[in-house]
């Protein structure tokens, strides 16, 4: 075990399966205290029990990010088990909608707004709040995509929602800077996860994005598990606003 994040309390959301199990993982491993939220106790209790099994201390709270009371219910469930909260890494998000931008019909856009920019940017209100009501430092990790960055044909509206990340991340960066509380985003490629299986088990689309790519293969949940640890860290205590692209090399073309 590691003492990077030693005696903090990181959120972790979206943490079921993929980025945000093994950004939870990774940060229990360094000393965090989590809290493991998504949608559904089920898909939790398994995360939670793999952190306790290695030796780590995790919380599985059932949360609809996109909904107030339920992230109201989830903090004050949270504090009431570790007395505090230090990081907050939102990950949790929806693509229910993959095709052409313009098909797309006004339920599956709504969806995907609630939880991708509203259920973000209220948990930061929520997180930063209790922060600053305490006089404590903090940071905040917002899972963005590189998709947020350039033309995402089929994605667009997801994309859509990413560049909102993005550019909330940048002006909280600079709103919260004062009190302490850092705002930095991470942009990843293709990662083999459930959430991008339309993407990966396409082989035209997998081999179109392999080929592009410097590394030559698709990326895996720790790679970016370790940004995330070092973000939360005071070993990135000077660094904010930033976005930090993490896709092997693939938007280098």
């Amino acid at each position: 075990m590691g003492e990077r994040l030693e005696g903090k309390v990181a959120i972790v959301t979206g943490a079921s399966r993929g980025i945000g199990a093994a950004i939870a993982g990774h940060m229990a491993e360094e000393g965090a205290k989590v809290v493991l939220v998504s949608r559904k106790i089920d898909g939790l209790e398994p995360v939670a029990n793999e952190i306790r099994t290695n030796g780590g201390d995790a919380t599985a709270i059932a949360c609809h990010a996109g909904h107030r009371d339920q992230r109201e219910s989830m903090l004050e469930q949270a504090l009431r088990t570790y007395g505090q909260v230090d990081i907050l890494v939102n990950n949790a998000a929806t693509n229910p909608h993959f095709g052409p931008m313009l098909s797309i019909d006004e339920r599956a856009w709504d969806k995907t707004f609630e939880v991708n920019v509203k259920g973000y940017f209220g948990m930061i209100q929520l997180v930063a709040s209790h922060l600053q009501e305490r006089k404590a430092k903090g940071a905040v990790v917002n899972v963005a995509s590189v998709v947020g960055m350039i033309a995402a044909p089929m994605q667009g509206v997801y994309a859509m929602t990413k560049s909102a990340v993005i550019s909330m991340t940048k002006t909280l960066a600079m709103e919260l800077g004062s009190a302490g509380i850092r705002v930095n985003a991470i942009a990843p490629g293709l990662i083999e996860t459930k959430f991008a299986q339309v993407l990966v088990d396409n082989d035209e689309i997998r081999n179109g994005i392999v080929n592009r790519t410097a590394v030559g293969r698709v990326g895996q949940p720790r790679d970016i598990s370790g940004a995330a640890v070092f973000l939360a860290s005071d070993e990135s205590d000077y660094v904010t606003g930033d976005v930090m692209v993490i896709d092997g090399g693939w938007t280098l073309t």
